[in-house]
C-alpha cells in the first residue's frame, strides 16, 4: 500500500493476526505469543514477520483505523493479502493512508528494534531507520 509515514517502531517477533491479536479500540497488542504483548501500536510503525489467519483481520484493522488506533505504517517480511485489504479500505472509506511495506532486503524484525525511529516511503520502497538511544547497562 502506497504512502509515507514516520514513527517509533513496535516490533513483534512472531506472526500476528489482528483478529484476536490487537484490541482495535486501544491499539494494544493482546496476543501473548507475539513477543510484544501489552505494547501499543497506535500511531507507531508496526513491524512483524507476517500476518496469520482469519478473514476478520482486515475488519479488525479497519476498526482500529476508525477508532484512530491503527499503526502509522506496517513493515513485514511478507504481508498477507487480508491485511492489505484493510489498508486499501482504510483509504477508500476513511481517507487514511497506512503504508504497508514488505519483501525488504533484510528481515525487518532482525534490523529494526523497539523504539527505533522508522521512516517509511512505500511509494519508493524505502525504509530509513534511526536507532533509538540505548541505555547503559
Amino acid at each position: 500500500m502506497a504512502g509515507k509515514a514516520k514513527g517509533e517502531a513496535i516490533v513483534a517477533t512472531r506472526s500476528i493476526s489482528f483478529w484476536g491479536g490487537i484490541d482495535p479500540k486501544t491499539g494494544r497488542i493482546i496476543d501473548k505469543r507475539s513477543g510484544s504483548f501489552g505494547k501499543n501500536i497506535s500511531g507507531k510503525v508496526f513491524v512483524f514477520p507476517y500476518g496469520k489467519g482469519s478473514s476478520t483481520s482486515s475488519a479488525v484493522f479497519l476498526e482500529a483505523v476508525r477508532c484512530n488506533k491503527a499503526p502509522a505504517a506496517i513493515v513485514n517480511a511478507h504481508t498477507e493479502p487480508l491485511l492489505t485489504v484493510g489498508a486499501i479500505l482504510a483509504m477508500k472509506l476513511y481517507g487514511k493512508s497506512i503504508p504497508v511495506v514488505d519483501h525488504v532486503e533484510t528481515d525487518p524484525c532482525e534490523v529494526i528494534a523497539n523504539h527505533d525511529l522508522v521512516e517509511v516511503d512505500a511509494d519508493r520502497g524505502i525504509l530509513m531507520v534511526t536507532r533509538a538511544r540505548r541505555g547503559k547497562k
